[in-house]
């Protein structure tokens, strides 16, 4: 079996270099591979290197994550994140290969206090998530076969995410405040990538699971308590901290306004995933301890 990754330097696309490699031949490219193009602003390049390869798989970790940014950059956004999808799922078709997507709960509105189905309609609020949007639309309109998986809240060892943030602020503050009003499930790369090597061995057994599904960890929790968990792992670790445990404190999301509107209901619900695939997702804190005790120890 032949996969190719693209997007392998980001948080997802970094562990899924180590999931993928024991399922075959794995060529794995970023946006600045000399090769063959990894750059999904370069559509004719990524085409011609898919057409190259010709791989039975196409796993695309590539992704504009700017957020804010995305709010002055929607033609960027729109290129990578919905124009590139688009265009790999046309070519996967042509090739009768899959295509393995992810994207994120900001394709909903963050409206009321219940997990999101993959069934629920969605309505972005918010430049990326539009594109997200998009490009889920254009994977599903080619007609290849595909897996798009949802996800949120995604931190890892590698690359810069809310958890090395915080530790990073506590390192240089006595005092930080964190919005308390936006729920979710901390997600780690390392998970997304593993379930994702799962699935994939399972194809050859299973081949009409075709779809949209939501993969987040177990549980949920808010911001301001995901730093409250990071910073009590820090202080069991004896790590450096400016901060002390009760200069925290939670603030409402309109008390940090950004350019770019967040969902404060960003649960997602897994059901179709653990029942398609047989998993038992870990609950977020498992994860995340494992993840915070490799960066405290390096």
């Amino acid at each position: 079996m032949k996969i190719l990754l693209l997007g392998k330097n980001g948080q997802v696309g970094w562990e899924l270099q180590r999931s993928l490699a024991p399922l075959g031949e794995l060529i794995a490219l970023n946006s600045s591979s000399k090769k063959l193009c990894g750059d999904l602003t370069n559509l004719s390049g990524i085409q011609t290197t898919v057409r190259k390869i010709a791989p039975d798989i196409i796993v695309n970790a590539a992704a504009y994550t700017a957020v804010d940014k995305a709010e002055s950059e929607s033609e960027l956004a729109h290129i990578i994140n919905a124009e590139a999808p688009g265009m790999l799922a046309q070519e996967a078709k042509q090739l009768k290969a899959w295509l393995i997507h992810y994207s994120t709960d900001y394709v909903f509105d963050g409206k009321g206090n219940q997990p999101y189905l993959e069934t629920d309609i969605p309505n972005p609020s918010n430049i990326y998530g539009k594109s997200k949007l998009t490009g889920e639309n254009n994977i599903v309109a080619a007609g290849c076969s595909h897996l798009i998986f949802r996800t949120s809240w995604v931190y890892g060892a590698h690359g810069n995410n809310f958890m090395k943030t915080i530790l990073r602020l506590a390192q240089q503050r006595d005092q930080l405040n964190v919005v308390n009003d936006q729920i979710g499930s901390p997600t780690g790369a390392e998970l997304v990538a593993d379930i994702t090597a799962y699935v994939l061995r399972t194809l050859k057994y299973q081949s009409d699971v075709s779809g949209i599904y939501h993969l987040v960890a177990k549980g949920e929790t808010s911001w301001f308590e995901f730093a409250k968990f990071i910073l009590q792992q820090a202080y069991n670790a004896n790590f450096s901290l400016k901060v002390q445990a009760n200069a925290l404190s939670p603030i409402p999301s309109s008390a940090f306004p950004l350019p770019a509107k967040r969902p404060l209901n960003s649960r997602l619900n897994t059901s179709r995933l653990e029942e398609t695939f047989g998993l038992n997702l870990p609950e977020w804190e498992i994860s995340a301890s494992r993840t915070l005790a490799e960066i405290l120890n390096k």
